[in-house]
């Protein structure tokens, strides 16, 4: 099954937490702190394979976590940072991140890497928190977690020649007799719903070749399923536009090539522009010579004409010699979707974090404060003390007395529940 879209849960490892430890040896009565540094996290990287053709791992699991670095301990010793999770996935493939629509990555290239998701720092352990007026410091941090997302992932065939035209015009029979792809083959509409790819070889040259499943009016609007198909033509440098010439099911060759071309400007101007050779097939059936004078002289030379029939193989042999021709003077494609132009700029507020009174508590929020909330070491008097002073260096007790708290309120920040107090 050829599957080219999905929607994955992504969680970088979380840092390792650093440790309090105290030097404890018999002659040395006032051993300073030696508490080490929690190990970083494991990112998530994902990287382009082109061995891989369709998504279709990423349907069975859709959940994936890298390990967190290992714990501080005493004498020194710091936790080791984890691994890295590497994903592999179809070069062609676009990452988004599935609430806000930015594109991530577009990783087009074998090999091809990016990292989706950052692994949190390990927290500092005490020995780090030693300063001239305090000698022997109970503080340290807890590790800072992974970023985490849902991503959608979607597939964009890279192929040299993509076969587009209206269903049941012969794209599937030309491409399982000109490469080794096989794919359902039969004499009604939308056999084809799935692209399939074919290596073509001719002598000691190849090409990619696409079979695009047929497009239908209205497929730039999404009829049928036309932003699933349009969109795998995007990459194909060269287009092979193939015509049912005979006519045979009541339709005018002229007309559906009009309809097809209206539909490819319409989803992207670009492929407008994309080279493209007509393929008039059926040559074998009643109807097709009178249908082949009738199209020439309606496109006067505009575009280079190729009659086959791909049931006999008559003509098809002169076609893939003109690919091979044009291909090289082709450019390659360009990237559709780099993320540099689609990056969504956020206003950022001149504001560190924000309150909301929901029910019975009060909320902040904010990526700074809810960091030092996750990290904040709070099993000591030394490490509430500091995670206090941060919230008032902050602004956040005079904000919270702002908004009418009250002495005994829940105030949450992030996954951590406080208790209002007011301190002397």
């Amino acid at each position: 099954m050829f599957y080219d879209r999905t929607k994955i849960y992504v969680k970088a490892g979380d840092g390792g937490a650093g440790a309090v430890s105290f030097r404890r040896e018999k002659y040395v009565p006032l051993g300073g702190p030696n508490g080490g540094d929690g190990g970083r996290g494991g990112n998530i990287i994902l990287v382009a394979d082109e061995g891989l053709r369709t998504l279709v791992d990423f349907r069975y699991r859709r959940h994936y976590k890298a390990e967190r670095g290992e714990h501080g301990q005493g004498k020194d010793m710091h936790g080791k940072g984890a691994e890295d999770l590497i994903l592999r996935i179809p070069v062609g493939t676009i990452v988004k991140n599935e609430e806000t629509g930015e594109i991530l990555a577009d990783l087009i290239d074998h090999g091809q890497q990016v990292t989706i998701a950052k692994g949190g720092r390990g927290g500092r352990g005490n020995a780090r928190f030693m300063s001239n007026t305090n000698k022997a410091p109970t503080i340290a941090e807890k590790g800072e977690p992974g970023e985490e997302h849902w991503l959608l992932l979607e597939l964009k065939l890279l192929a040299d020649v993509g076969l587009v035209g209206f269903p049941n015009v012969g794209k599937s029979t030309l491409i399982s007799r000109v490469s080794a792809a096989r794919p359902k083959i039969a004499d009604y509409h939308f056999t084809t719903l799935v692209p399939n790819l074919g290596v073509v070889k001719i002598e000691d040259e190849s090409f990619v070749m696409a079979d695009i499943p047929g497009i239908i009016e209205g497929a730039h609007q999404g009829a049928g399923l036309g932003h699933e198909f349009l969109r795998h033509i995007e990459r194909t440098r060269l287009l092979l536009h193939v015509l049912d010439i005979s006519g045979a099911e009541g339709r005018d060759p002229l007309e559906d090539f009009q309809t097809i071309n209206r539909e490819l400007k319409e989803y992207s101007s670009a492929l407008s522009e994309r080279p493209m050779i007509v393929v008039p097939n059926k040559m074998d059936l009643s109807g097709s010579e009178e249908n082949l004078v009738r199209l020439k002289e309606f496109l006067q030379e505009s575009y280079e004409i190729f009659p086959i029939s791909a049931v006999t193989g008559e003509g098809i042999q002169e076609l893939l010699y003109r690919v091979l021709q044009v291909l090289p003077q082709v450019p390659p494609i360009e990237f559709s979707a780099n993320p540099d132009e689609h990056r969504i700029v956020h206003a950022q507020s001149e504001e560190r974090f924000q309150i909301e009174r929901q029910e019975d508590k009060y909320v902040i929020k904010g990526k700074e404060i809810e960091r030092h909330a996750a990290m904040a070491y709070l099993d000591t008097y030394d490490g509430l003390m500091r995670f206090q002073n941060i919230l008032k260096v902050m602004g956040v007790d005079n904000a919270l007395r702002d908004e009418g708290v009250q002495e005994g309120d829940k105030v949450t920040i992030g996954k951590l529940e406080l208790e209002w107090s007011e301190r002397g």
